[in-house]
């Protein structure tokens, strides 16, 4: 299982705060894939994921166990 984290817009996007995905592994793109398709307007292309709190590369591959965050970018001023 991949725990899964949203944080901000994801949050209210997803309606919760974290979910568990009943995979044994994945790339970070395949886990960037499945929110778009999952919830649209996800904005995968925006998105930074964090892999046990690292930022992650997109072929990197998440084990089961693992806990992810999707990162929507920051603006401010």
């Amino acid at each position: 299982m991949i725990r899964v984290n949203y944080f901000a817009r994801l949050r209210e996007l997803a309606g919760k705060g974290q979910e568990t995905l009943e995979r044994d592994t994945m790339t970070v793109q395949e886990l960037l894939d499945w929110a778009e398709e999952t919830y649209p307007g996800f904005g995968k292309d925006d998105i930074q994921v964090a892999v046990n709190e690292e930022y992650a590369l997109l072929d990197d591959v998440i084990q089961s166990g693992d806990e992810c965050a999707f990162i929507p970018p920051v603006s401010g001023g």
